[in-house]
């Protein structure tokens, strides 16, 4: 097991986040990765233990367009404050990957500028890809030279001159002796010749044990990059579509396909494919501008932390905020962000409070890391899948429609789960569990041990960041008071067995009246402010809990009776009713027989 096995990824573009200038004087250094220092502990109170931070080196503008490998941009600082930067993420428990930009160069790299001197009779003629001296181009160079993405800007290395290889091996050797960094994401992976790939993953076997190489990979079949040969991940896009339009669509069936087939690309193994799971990144828009539902912030994220592969958040998006792709700018994508304006959104603001909930649940959850992978349940708006380690499953439920559901699912070898995100316990019976999935959200269901005492132990309690979340995310989603005086007069057991009564009747005519904001069930008995301090007898305890049952059972009969009218009521219907035993569900359920 490698450190990377259990990443949860954190992911900053430093020259958009501090706020450099979009151009490079290469002026004296101006030390703005020092502002990015009070950010690692943040990354570790969202649950990140892995930082990708860069283009990182020298360049003249956006970072991709490299000047010198072994020189921090000057935008940024110098080599100290990147040496301190990393050593600092190390005293905090962060790894740190930096972004390798090894397809292509910029026009002021020390090699290009000695073929501009020199033309022929360059030592470095062959350092480049096509080089033609009776061509020009826009710069009016007098020759040309096959570059990336038909940019002039970016010109591209002859990744088969061994010139090339050794010196681009010797500058990754640099970054570890002088930086200490624990591994590369390698930018434009799909457009790398293969052996050049091959020669990289020698020299990251050869200079730190576990060292990582990422390769940014758009589409095809991952495992011809992500082998014992090549890089150890790659970016995947396929998953990073999925997961946006398959909300957007109300389509789960989309996320479950691309899922199983990447799966069955790793041979159906949790340790086939590690890829590099995101919802977005620098170079997509925001997935907060991309959701068409602004609700689905919620399970787009779970899954994100659920699913097969390495997470990873990129800087901002866990605040919830915009970034709109734009055709000659990236800056929306790229903002300058300020620590003091976000120090305290993992107490404030919703998704924060989310994104650091699930980041405890990965951490606590051994199967979400290294766990096989079984499909449980798939329609277009619910899934339910489990992750699987040494006889302890993991159940995940998410919902994208706006009311909620109920599913039965089967479940481990244990006899209570917890939801990590709600707090709330369900018992196992006949080897299966019923939960209730609350509309455009979802669950991570844990098997209810000793670590799990540990996991809600933690500072900031699981169960009141999902109802932070609901109250505050959800925004569409209306709330239903079920909140009951414990200073209410107690009923008599036989008053009891008339409100379950009264109950069934009540709710067929809720089925044919205006939705109302507080069912007329609820107004069988007085709604006032909870008093969470005041104890109940023995007796009124036992009477609480026999009257909530009544109206659960007063709900079942009312949707059954409804049912029958409709048509033939199978044994299985029957029982999906039985199951469920969720007031609020049950309530929505009523109402879509309208």
């Amino acid at each position: 097991m490698a450190w990377y096995d259990e990443a949860r990824f954190y992911h900053i573009y430093p020259l958009g986040m501090t706020g450099a200038p979009k151009q490079n004087d290469y002026g004296q250094p101006v030390h703005r990765l020092n502002d990015l220092i009070p950010w690692i502990g943040h990354i570790r109170q969202i649950g990140c233990n892995a930082l990708y931070i860069g283009p990182l080196f020298e360049s003249v503008g956006h970072g991709y367009e490299t000047t010198d490998y072994k020189k921090l941009d000057s935008r940024l600082g110098d080599n100290r404050d990147l040496t301190n930067f990393v050593k600092e993420c190390h005293a905090q428990d962060v790894k740190v990957i930096l972004d390798g930009v090894f397809n292509h160069v910029g026009r002021d790299f020390f090699a290009f500028k000695d073929l501009q001197a020199n033309r022929e009779h360059s030592l470095y003629r062959d350092w480049f890809c096509n080089v033609n001296f009776y061509g020009n181009n826009e710069y009016n160079d007098g020759f040309s030279y096959e570059n990336w993405g038909g940019y002039n800007l970016l010109v591209k290395l002859n990744q088969r001159n061994p010139a090339v290889r050794d010196f681009i091996c010797d500058v990754i050797r640099f970054w570890v002796s002088e930086f200490d960094i624990d591994g590369i994401r390698l930018d434009a992976a799909d457009v790398l010749d293969f052996d050049y790939m091959k020669a990289l993953r020698g020299v990251a076997n050869e200079v730190k044990p576990d060292f990582w190489l990422m390769g940014e990979v758009i589409h095809g079949d991952y495992t011809r990059w992500v082998n014992e040969g090549t890089l150890h991940s790659v970016t995947n896009y396929q998953l990073h579509k999925a997961l946006y339009s398959g909300h957007n669509d109300h389509n789960f069936f989309e996320i479950a396909h691309t899922v199983k087939r990447l799966y069955e690309m790793g041979g159906n193994r949790p340790e086939g494919l590690k890829l590099y799971n995101f919802v977005d990144n620098h170079d997509v828009e925001r997935i907060y501008t991309k959701l068409n539902n602004k609700a689905h912030f919620t399970p787009v994220h779970i899954l994100l932390y659920t699913l097969p592969g390495v997470p990873s958040i990129y800087y901002g998006s866990e605040f919830g905020i915009e970034g709109r792709k734009e055709k000659f700018s990236d800056d929306s994508i790229r903002p300058a962000l300020r620590y003091e304006d976000y120090q305290d959104a993992v107490h404030h603001n919703p998704y924060t409070k989310l994104i650091a909930a699930l980041g405890r649940a990965r951490a606590a959850c051994p199967p979400l890391s290294y766990g096989d992978y079984r499909q449980l349940q798939l329609t277009n708006r619910q899934y339910a899948f489990s992750r699987n380690l040494d006889g302890q499953s993991v159940i995940v439920t998410v919902n994208n429609d706006d009311s909620d559901f109920v599913m039965t699912l089967p479940a481990g070898n244990c006899s209570e789960y917890v939801g990590a995100l709600s707090g709330q316990k369900v018992s196992v019976n006949n080897g299966q569990i019923c939960v209730n999935v609350k509309a455009n959200g979802g669950d991570i269901w844990m098997p209810v041990t000793d670590q799990t005492a540990d996991f809600f132990a933690d500072s900031d309690n699981a169960a009141e960041t999902t109802e932070a979340k609901n109250e505050q995310v959800v925004t569409d989603t209306k709330k239903q008071d079920t909140v009951a005086d414990a200073s209410a007069d107690i009923p008599t057991d036989s008053e009891a067995k008339i409100c379950a009564s009264t109950a069934s009747s009540e709710v067929q005519e809720t089925a044919s009246e205006p939705e109302p904001e507080v069912s007329k069930l609820e107004s069988i008995q007085e709604v006032a402010p909870a008093q969470p301090s005041l104890k109940l007898s023995e007796q009124e305890a036992a009477f609480q809990e026999g009257f909530e049952k009544g109206k659960i059972a007063g709900l079942q009969e009312a949707i059954l009776a409804i049912m029958e009218k409709n048509g033939y009521v199978t044994d299985q219907m029957r029982n999906d009713v039985y199951n469920n035993v969720y007031h609020d569900s049950l309530i929505n359920w009523v109402k879509s027989f309208r």
